[in-house]
């Protein structure tokens, strides 16, 4: 073996974070076995390949080893790290999702007008969005799949409220554009009456008429990721 093997990553990051960079620490290979959850046999076999390739030193006194990282081995774990760290920062931070124009069942106005919403719309989003939801069929899987990571995530947050007669859940706004060119929020609501391949937009604006869109319009959606 002259190259870091996959299957030795785990072994090396636990004598990493037993402090085996700069020490000599005691292990047994029944112990390092459970850590890394393989057998006993193949946490040896890791050992030995890991010492034949100048990745580690060991010390064996009767039944007692200690090993430690050698400068190749650290070395070879820093550039795994750096290459991860390139490869989970370069990735793209933005979710793309396509679909076409469908009407809802009409509930978006009534809602999205209320003043327990628009009321916090304004001060947290900065405008009153048009009545009305502008809502979206999904039309495969994989963005199907996508949008369930924004259950997850926490937006800006529209806090639910009661009227006296009945509550009213949250709703999370995520800042997207529809079609590259108008700013709107994705809106994710406690309360639906749609399956996963609806979303619903909102806008300052009527979507459909300063887009020029109708029913079985084809639409993308782009959603910048920033953690929240």
């Amino acid at each position: 073996m002259t190259e870091l093997k996959i299957q030795h990553i785990l072994t090396l990051t636990h004598l990493l974070s037993k402090g085996a960079k700069h020490n000599f620490v005691s292990i047994t290979t029944t112990s390092l076995g459970k850590e890394i959850k393989k057998s006993q046999q193949a946490a040896s076999k890791h050992l030995l390949e890991l010492e034949n390739s100048d990745f580690i030193d060991r010390i064996i006194s009767g039944r007692k080893m200690s090993v430690k990282i050698t400068p190749r081995g650290y070395s070879e774990m820093v550039k795994l790290s750096n290459a991860l760290n390139k490869s989970l920062t370069s990735s793209p931070s933005k979710v793309l999702l396509k679909g076409i124009l469908v009407s809802g069942m009409g509930e978006g106005a009534y809602y999205m007008s209320l003043k327990g919403y628009t009321k916090q719309f304004k001060s947290k989003i900065g405008y009153i969005p048009f009545p009305g939801t502008f809502n979206v069929k999904l039309d495969k899987k994989e963005y199907t799949e996508a949008i369930r990571q924004f259950g997850g995530l926490e937006g800006i947050h529209i806090d639910g409220f009661s009227d006296g007669k009945r509550t009213y859940g949250w709703v999370k706004c995520f800042k997207a554009t529809l079609n590259s060119s108008f700013d709107c929020e994705l809106i994710r609501l406690e309360r639906t009456h749609h399956d996963t391949s609806i979303i619903e937009l909102i806008s300052q604006k009527n979507l459909r008429k300063v887009a020029k869109l109708s029913d079985g319009s084809k639409l993308t959606i782009t959603i910048p990721i920033n953690g929240k």
